[in-house]
């Protein structure tokens, strides 16, 4: 690989601003517009470039073609008792997705539990997002999630890649402080961090990709040859089965279309299984907190390690309290690739 490409650093208040004049001139309202633009930045805060603000090409790119319908509204396919099932209609995910967890934070708030199904959205962004935004609300949250577009993932003991990166995440809250928030793709890398790599011009490391004969690869261009590598799964076997479990519990049970063929059309499409459980109205608050908060201390009592031990959901709020202050680093293909998608709309310069 080259030696990797310099990066600008940007204000978030700036990197917010040109997202909403960039989907504003594109034709999405402005409430669609900074829902969008606080999900991507807020990623890049967070460290999780590859769900930030460089999917704009990609989703400008679904917008101008039709695969994004803008400013779709969210509809309820199935409403009854703890069961909200929506249908996003290919809108764009991080309105359908915020939408489809207020119906369920709603529910829940009534009959102590609900399971939201959001089924044909367009990419929804940082599963990560919607565990916060549920613990947020007081909120159990566990997430599975598929994902229709071009496969990228292979099987465990294949070659060829057959399914997306599937994303599973969990969200626990904590009175008084930061909740506990699992979120990772059911690959051994995002395809997002994959593309992130290969704008900066780095290599990705070791067992994470095959290239197109079926050969380890560091090289991130091998991902996007034709034909192209596969990524694999984490864990192995293990891996291989969450995938599984969140291909067809995050899309097929709720109605939803699983990655059951080669990519057709040009969008993203997820769908997700989102059940929401309330503590309070379980009667076990207090435990879930005491217990959460002895076990976090056990935990973190381990000292044969030098570094810290650090539970799901620290690295981002340490990265998050980095960047907030300082900036967050785009690098200058990533940079380019939204200018000509900000031409593409209409917005000459990134301002």
């Amino acid at each position: 690989m080259s030696s990797a490409s310099a990066a600008m650093i940007v204000p978030p208040d700036r990197l917010r601003d040109i997202v909403v004049t960039i989907f504003s001139a594109v034709g999405s309202t402005d409430r669609e517009a900074r829902l969008v633009a606080d999900h991507l930045v807020e990623a890049n805060l967070r460290g999780h470039d590859s769900h930030g603000v460089g999917m704009i090409p990609a989703y400008i790119a679904n917008a101008l073609d039709g695969s994004l319908v803008l400013n779709q509204t969210l509809s309820i396919a199935v409403d009854s008792g703890p069961f909200v099932i929506c249908d996003g209609g290919s809108g764009v995910g991080q309105v359908m997705a915020r939408d489809a967890m207020e119906a369920g934070i709603e529910r829940a708030a009534q009959t102590g539990a609900c399971i939201v199904g959001l089924r044909n959205s367009h990419h929804i962004g940082r599963i990560g997002h919607w565990a916060e935004q549920c613990a947020t609300a007081g909120l159990i949250s566990i997430h599975f999630v598929n994902v229709v577009s071009t496969p990228a993932v292979a099987p465990f003991g294949g070659t060829k890649a057959r399914v997306g990166t599937n994303p599973f995440a969990v969200g626990i809250p904590r009175a008084g402080k930061p909740p506990i928030v699992v979120d990772f793709a059911t690959s051994r890398l995002a395809a997002g961090k994959v593309q992130v790599a290969l704008n900066k011009g780095v290599s990705i490391p070791e067992g994470a990709l095959l290239d197109a004969g079926g050969h380890p690869t560091t090289d991130p261009s091998d991902l996007f040859t034709d034909p192209p590598g596969a990524l694999v799964p984490f864990g192995e076997h293990k891996g291989w089965g969450l995938s599984v479990a969140c291909e067809l519990l995050g899309a097929a049970l709720i109605g939803g279309k699983t990655q059951s063929g080669p990519k057709r059309g040009n969008g993203i499409i997820n769908s997700m299984l989102s059940i929401l459980v309330s503590p309070d109205r379980l009667g076990t608050r207090a435990s879930l907190d005491d217990e959460t908060n002895a076990f976090v201390s056990w935990v973190r009592s381990e000292a044969t390690r030098a570094s810290a031990i650090l539970m799901p959901g620290d690295p981002e709020r340490e990265t998050r309290q980095w960047r907030k202050a300082n900036g967050i680093p785009i690098d200058a293909r990533t940079w380019d690739e939204i200018g000509a998608a900000a031409k593409s709309v209409g917005v000459p310069r990134l301002d």
